[in-house]
């Protein structure tokens, strides 16, 4: 019932998360029935084909969780009536992730109805192996694999609603603009271990044989070490992401900074905490595509559909997970705009502050992004 008079109540944007995480979840339930059908018609390599499922599961628990921490500070009237009608951090934390749950639930219900109709002879035989048809399908099977859909995004939705900052009545949590040594310091020998097994990866003795690892999607096969190495170092730069967009912002404010200036890096240095980690994902994404569409190109060859798929779900699951984190810290910001318009701030300059901001994030994830994709030697 409570979810019913929730959904009288969506906004627009409410509305589009809703049916994002069904959308993602009906994908990735698609993905998981294609992998059972395919084990049930006894065509082999079903471990692989459950580990190529994970990128876009990890995908719509990032997605539920980066929304889930968004929705009381897009929804603060709401976490008011919970709260006034005696609810506390964990109910509220349990039917937050609830509705995400539900949403992904959904979708991968009518996932799973569609599979059931294809397979009572309506689908061709190119899908026949898809569909595992002519094989009896057990009951327990679709349910437990599409019952991990709505368990991941609840658990990650659950576990990333931080209440007690958003509760009327409770002190926020001091603001802490400075990253710590060891934030600064860890990405520095993760990076280095990284450029030391490509390296080693590289070196002129190194031979076609130790390339053991296939990788999907028809691209070639690739060495451990390179591959650790590539992975590593891409770690090491998403953990910077954060730090540098803090630098960006003190840099912006240095000596005796116009109002422009000093409005832009001063915010920007307080959201660079929050901002840091979508933004990290999303180049992070980002570069790994672009690595896999440059050696896709060397090796020759059409990508296949359910590759574009997948990497067309993880890349909108990230947009929409960066989007969500925008949107949230846009409404921690509104006290302050408004306490600028009363002061009679001109538009002009909070247009200029939010431009100068987005300019020096994107140099960050481009900088970030791009040495990911020059660190990449997989061929």
């Amino acid at each position: 019932m409570y979810y019913l008079r929730l959904a009288r109540g969506y906004r627009a944007l409410d509305l589009a998360r809703w049916l994002l995480s069904a959308t993602a979840a009906a994908v990735v339930a698609a993905f998981l029935l294609r992998a059972l059908g395919r084990a049930l018609h006894g065509t082999g390599g079903n471990l692989e084909r459950l580990l190529w499922c994970l990128p876009p599961l990890a995908a719509v628990a990032w997605f539920a969780a980066v929304t889930a921490r968004a929705v009381p500070a897009q929804h603060p009237e709401r976490i008011t009536g919970l709260t006034a009608a005696g609810a506390g951090p964990t109910r509220i934390r349990l039917l937050v992730a609830g509705e995400i749950a539900l949403a992904c639930a959904l979708g991968s219900a009518f996932t799973l109805l569609l599979f059931l109709i294809l397979r009572n002879d309506i689908a061709g035989p190119s899908l026949a192996p898809d569909l595992g048809m002519g094989v009896p399908l057990p009951a327990a099977a679709p349910v437990t694999l599409l019952a991990v859909l709505p368990l991941v995004a609840g658990v990650s939705a659950a576990c990333a609603v931080r209440l007690p900052e958003r509760l009327p009545g409770r002190p926020a949590e001091p603001a802490v603009p400075r990253y710590g040594a060891l934030r600064l310091l860890l990405p520095a020998p993760v990076l280095l271990a990284g450029l030391g097994l490509e390296l080693y990866g590289l070196r002129p003795d190194a031979t076609d044989a130790e390339r053991t690892l296939a990788l999907p999607a028809g691209l070639p096969a690739t060495s451990p070490a390179l591959l650790t190495g590539w992975t590593l170092t891409a770690l090491a730069l998403a953990l910077w992401t954060g730090p540098l967009l803090a630098l960006a912002g003190r840099l912006l404010a240095l000596r005796s900074p116009a109002p422009l200036r000093l409005l832009a890096g001063r915010g920007l240095t307080a959201q660079a905490r929050r901002l840091g980690a979508p933004l990290a994902v999303l180049a992070a994404v980002a570069a790994l595509l672009l690595v896999a569409w440059r050696n896709r190109a060397r090796a020759g060859g059409d990508v296949p559909a359910l590759t574009l798929v997948e990497g067309a779900l993880v890349l909108a699951c990230a947009l929409a997970a960066l989007a969500a984190r925008l949107h949230e810290l846009r409404a921690d910001r509104r006290p302050a705009l408004d306490a600028l318009d009363r002061l009679g701030t001109p538009p002009g300059l909070l247009t200029g502050t939010a431009a100068l901001r987005t300019l020096a994030a994107g140099t960050v994830v481009l900088l970030t992004g791009g040495l990911t994709v020059l660190l990449c030697p997989l061929l």
